[in-house]
């Protein structure tokens, strides 16, 4: 039965990154996510059913538009995939309780804000103000203990992330600083401090790897994905491990 449970939160996260993948794409871009249909840049014809399978859909027609050869980017199927992956790690990490339902929302915000980041460096205002005013109620059915640690987790967040900003002379992005709210409201102050720690590991390692100096811009919201969900899932683990290698 655990199997069948597994391709069902697959094919459910993948079916919604393909759909976080459109939010992402057309909502900085002041288009609708309605209309036009999914279609190809490169033709503008429309895509067919068969065509917009999530990741199925890109293996088969081998990255390439069905109807004028267009290779299409793989960063969309890798959202699709990822978020599909991710779903089937919150169902086995969580079960079906309220935290799953948080999780599903944690997730779902990271995969809209890291296709909006990487395209337009941009973590919309009304993004953040729908998922995080979902994560209040999922933290209301699913609190904390003890239950202040969400507030504390968000105002601990937003102000070391501006407090970064102030010194570093707007280093760091607004909407950075404002996800970092929505952030802490999930994982409370321990696991925030975790996620700021990693995704500043990461967002260096990134630089690094794409040789950018200091003083380029790079997206950050990616590697605060990255840093955030690894902090969620196992984030207790790592400051157990952490802190044995002292005491």
């Amino acid at each position: 039965m655990e199997i069948y449970y597994s391709i069902f939160f697959f094919l459910f996260g993948a079916a919604f990154g393909s759909f976080y993948n459109v939010v992402g794409m057309r909502w900085p871009a002041g288009k609708s996510i309605v209309q036009p249909g999914s279609h190809c840049d490169a033709c503008q014809k429309p895509l067919m059913a068969l065509d917009l399978i999530p990741v199925l859909s890109y293996v088969l027609l081998r990255g390439k538009c069905r109807q004028c050869g267009e290779k299409f980017g793989a960063f969309h199927a890798l959202i699709e995939l990822f978020t599909g992956l991710l779903f089937i790690l919150a169902y086995v990490h969580f079960g079906f309780t309220a935290e799953l339902i948080v999780a599903l929302l944690f997730i779902s915000l990271f995969a809209i804000i890291t296709v909006s980041d990487i395209c337009y460096m941009i973590i919309q205002d009304k993004v953040l103000l729908i998922f995080g005013s979902l994560i209040v109620i999922g933290r209301i059915i699913s609190p904390l203990t003890p239950w202040w640690d969400t507030v504390a987790g968000a105002v601990f967040g937003f102000g070391l992330l501006l407090l970064v900003s102030m010194f570093s002379k707007n280093g760091m992005g607004g909407g950075d600083i404002k996800l970092y709210f929505v952030i802490g409201l999930v994982l409370g102050v321990k696991l925030t401090f975790i996620s700021i720690f990693l995704s500043s590991v990461i967002g260096l390692i990134v630089a690094v790897f794409l040789k950018r100096g200091f003083g380029k811009t790079i997206p950050f919201g990616p590697s605060i994905a990255v840093g955030s969900l690894i902090a969620y899932f196992y984030g207790s683990e790592l400051f157990d491990w952490y802190t044995s290698l002292f005491f």
